[in-house]
């Protein structure tokens, strides 16, 4: 069975600001910068959609969404499984 595909989703240094403290959750350290972990993107429109799921508090699974404007938005890679991301 292959690796689930994920996206890592870079925002602009400049977004990351200012979202400031409710995007911050959200991203993870890795050796390329901040991201965001999610399982689907959806960019048709204005706004940048991100869907991430995980497990709660009684590990019930939990679907959150994430709108940005495209503009926010500097990288969206492709991952298969979860793992870190950048060169070694």
């Amino acid at each position: 069975m292959p690796d689930a595909v994920n996206y890592a989703v870079f925002l602009f240094p400049q977004a990351i600001e200012a979202l400031g403290s409710a995007i911050k959750p959200y991203l993870r350290e890795g050796p390329a910068g901040p991201h965001i972990v999610c399982s689907e993107v959806d960019s048709s429109g204005p706004l940048f959609g991100m869907t991430l799921t995980g497990n709660g508090p009684r590990q019930e699974p939990l679907e959150l969404e994430i709108m940005l404007p495209l503009q926010m938005i500097k990288l969206v890679m492709s991952m298969h499984g979860e793992h870190e991301i950048g060169f070694l």
